[in-house]
């Protein structure tokens, strides 16, 4: 397979992770919300993991500090701008909803949704020519964050009374738009070589300020659990093993 349609298919399968996410809630709808802390703070250390090895290490080694710092500030930057565009909206786990429920759960569609277009873009970027050779390791990354994302989406839509099935859809699309942000990424990149390192330092830097100012303080709103903490650890472990197989 081309590297084009292996950006395209991971890119795909990571968006359809959220839909993964809807299905927990079908399958386990008292889970509980310890190992929902503990998912979000894998996926956290999952993300940094990718982000620090996979993308931000070959940017240094490809170009100069000046573009790599540009592109890590930019990619944080541009999460920033996102988030003030939209209704700031984090992912609380609330099975207790009911009325509301449906709305909430559209919101939380919309605004996830925006967030995983530089996600998107961050796989097209890594599995571009002249990138590296890590571009599944940061699918990965991307589609385990993408569960405890549709997990959000989909338990306010349940718990309005919307069938199983809806709940899945709702979540699903809202990983859809990873395929098409990956594939401006790609071609962007591999159109303009010299933009390999700033692009490889932006993917990095929006995930980073993603994992930063979202997962992990989720993640830890009950300050005593330190599951998360341990959990977060073990998902960067993960990656830094997979990257030391695939070298």
């Amino acid at each position: 397979m081309t590297p084009w349609g292996q950006a395209l298919l991971a890119s795909w399968l990571a968006g359809l992770a959220t839909g993964l996410g809807g299905l927990l809630v079908v399958l386990l709808p008292h889970l509980s919300r310890r190992v929902y802390d503990a998912l979000l703070g894998f996926s956290g250390g999952v993300m940094l993991s990718a982000a620090a090895l996979t993308l931000l290490w070959p940017a240094l080694a490809r170009g100069g500090i000046a573009s790599v710092t540009l592109g890590l500030f930019a990619g944080g930057a541009m999460i920033l701008l996102l988030e003030r565009s939209v209704p700031h909206l984090e992912p609380h786990f609330a099975p207790q909803l009911n009325g509301p429920g449906a709305r909430l759960g559209l919101l939380l569609a919309a605004a996830i949704t925006l967030h995983n277009l530089p996600e998107g873009l961050s796989v097209g970027v890594a599995f571009a020519p002249g990138t590296g050779r890590f571009g599944l390791v940061v699918a990965l990354a991307i589609a385990l964050q993408n569960i405890p994302e549709g997990l959000a989406v989909a338990t306010p839509v349940r718990a309005a009374g919307a069938s199983r099935l809806a709940a899945v859809l709702w979540a699903t699309g809202s990983g859809m738009a990873e395929p098409i942000a990956a594939a401006v990424g790609y071609h962007l990149v591999s159109t303009v070589q010299t933009l390999v390192p700033f692009a490889l330092a932006f993917a990095a830097g929006a995930m980073v300020f993603v994992v930063s100012d979202q997962i992990i303080p989720e993640s830890h709103r009950q300050p005593s659990d330190k599951a998360p903490s341990l959990a977060l650890l073990l998902g960067f472990l993960l990656v830094a093993l997979l990257v030391r197989l695939l070298s």
